[in-house]
């Protein structure tokens, strides 16, 4: 992945636009990612969400998190969702958006504005609520994304689209799939 274009900061902002243009009550999920183990990634047409464990088949609770104090998966980062439009632009090729990491890529409005944490929203027959805790660029994004999409989606603005995504926990368990509207409760 080497050979990657990585945009520059200029060509990430000029992209602001079309994010801005994101469905704010109701758009598709256009992708699902499942990361069976570290570093992998499985995109599928089809996912169960489940309340206890997540996206079936994702490594969350057996992962764990060092963000709780005994190790444990932390509920409130249960799934993320990146805006399809965000990673369109920064990982450039289709091929690509799977490395962000993410599980849910969706063409909706993320902001924290139209999305505040407790919004619930309906996917396919699931229902995910988002959650406070921040989801942010990290070396991992910028070893794959570059420095600049690291500074993009990290930036106020950025942060404020929720340009890097957002935590979610599954309220309801169901099924999802490419397709489903991603709609607000």
């Amino acid at each position: 992945m080497s050979d990657a274009k990585w945009l520059t900061t200029a060509e990430l902002e000029a992209g602001l636009e079309a994010i801005r243009q994101s469905p704010s009550d109701a758009g598709l999920v256009r992708l699902i990612v499942r990361r069976p183990n570290s570093g992998e990634r499985e995109a599928v047409a089809e996912a169960e969400l489940h309340r206890e464990l997540g996206l079936v088949g994702d490594n969350w609770k057996r992962r764990g998190s060092r963000h709780t104090p005994d190790g444990s998966a932390d509920p409130e980062a249960q799934l993320t969702l990146m805006n399809a439009r965000a990673i369109a632009l920064v990982a450039h090729e289709p091929e690509r958006w799977p490395l962000a990491g993410d599980q849910i890529y969706v063409d909706l409005d993320l902001s924290v504005t139209n999305l505040p944490p407790g919004t619930r929203l309906a996917i396919g027959s699931a229902i995910v609520e988002v959650t406070a805790q921040p989801h942010t660029g990290c070396r991992l994004f910028t070893a794959r994304f570059g420095a600049d999409a690291t500074r993009f989606v990290n930036s106020p603005e950025g942060k404020q689209l929720r340009l890097r995504g957002l935590n979610a926990k599954i309220v309801q368990s169901g099924e999802i799939r490419v397709g489903d509207r991603a709609t607000k409760q």
